[in-house]
């Protein structure tokens, strides 16, 4: 599986006209080549590749790093310059998305007689589509984040303070297996609804109101992301009224998932119900985004995506509605595309969770 990895890898090599790419993103390096640790750089060239690092990882890379050939360095870019120069290397590309521009000079100033060439979206087609090992762990992941959520809300009461509850599911997720959190949770109760990205505070969640939980795991280095918006006692009219708006238009685009579809289609699907209830102005972010060994990565499921889904990608459905003074909710399931349809990751039913106090 690593070996057709760095297939693709060489063959994008080929197709952009350099002798080798630098990688020195770690999610980009753990799924070309498998390695877990928190410093090195793999270079793919046309014929061969080699992961670098230094003598923390040698060991840890002989047992994780296949089908390349291991050098362990004492300063990265020194490494990175003798090998270029062994190899002859004239023109190598990078992660343009993932390199500073102090990385950049850095580099243009120690490796002497090579051409950087910025690659971008050229780089994009090797992780974007899932293989079935990734599915399946995508999957695992989402179902242990689910449960532990499932598992948590009968913690959830007024008087409850958000950060609190925050930590309790974080509790609940580890202790059912999973490596670590995908993010700071997002626990937004009241008004603080209305804030998209309103990370767990020291507010104290009241009766009646709803709360807003965005939250994933890590699992084998795999990532959940999956948000609810349950009510503490009884929904009021209007409560009810956005939740089913939005609770809509998510189901209508997921409906819509399969190979062929365009992002920017999707997007529209949802985004047109909304405004069609008279909402627009209150959906501001994207439907979507990739869920892989990155919580964010490609496709873009927005107005601005571009490209259609293929049998194989993985990305989240997440409509919202964001009424400042009064709060918000958000609906979110990660999918998995199939051959003609789509398969559910995340677990935790969409219907409005009522949590009585």
């Amino acid at each position: 599986m690593l070996q057709n990895r760095i297939i693709k890898a060489r063959g994008c090599a080929e197709k952009q006209d350099v002798d080798a790419i630098l990688f020195f993103n770690l999610s980009n390096v753990r799924y070309l080549a498998g390695f877990t640790g928190s410093d090195g750089v793999l270079v793919v060239g046309r014929d061969s590749c080699w992961f670098l690092t230094d003598s923390r990882y040698t060991t840890q890379a002989a047992r994780e790093v296949t089908g390349c050939s291991t050098v362990e360095y004492r300063v990265k870019l020194d490494g990175i310059a003798e090998l270029c120069a062994s190899q002859g290397f004239r023109r190598v590309g990078f992660e343009a998305e993932h390199t500073t521009v102090a990385l950049l000079t850095a580099l243009t100033t120690k490796v002497s007689g090579v051409e950087f060439v910025p690659l971008g979206e050229e780089l994009a087609p090797l992780r974007i589509v899932k293989d079935a090992e990734e599915i399946d762990l995508l999957a695992e992941t989402a179902r242990i984040a689910s449960e532990a959520l499932l598992a948590s809300l009968d913690g959830l009461k007024p008087g409850v303070v958000e950060r609190e509850y925050a930590l309790d599911l974080e509790f609940a997720m580890r202790r059912a297996g999973t490596d670590d959190k995908s993010f700071d949770f997002i626990v937004a109760s009241g008004e603080r609804g209305a804030l998209p990205h309103g990370r767990a505070s020291t507010k104290v969640i009241g009766a009646g109101e709803l709360v807003t939980i965005d939250f994933g795991a890590i699992f084998r280095g795999y990532h959940s992301d999956e948000t609810v918006t349950v009510c503490v006692g009884e929904p009021d009219d209007r409560q009810r009224e956005i939740y089913g708006i939005v609770k809509e238009a998510h189901d209508r685009a997921l409906a819509a998932v399969r190979p062929g579809v365009s992002f920017k289609e999707l997007d529209a699907i949802a985004r047109g119900f909304i405004e069609e209830r008279g909402y627009g102005a209150f959906f501001g972010h994207g439907l979507g985004h990739g869920v892989g060994l990155d919580v964010h990565e490609k496709p873009v499921v927005s107005p601005r995506g571009e490209g259609v889904a293929e049998e194989g990608m993985v990305f989240t459905i997440e409509p919202g509605i964001y009424i400042p003074q009064w709060g918000g909710v958000r609906i979110e399931d990660a999918v998995a595309v199939t051959g003609n349809g789509y398969r559910l990751l995340t677990r935790v039913p969409k219907e409005l969770i009522i949590l009585n106090p």
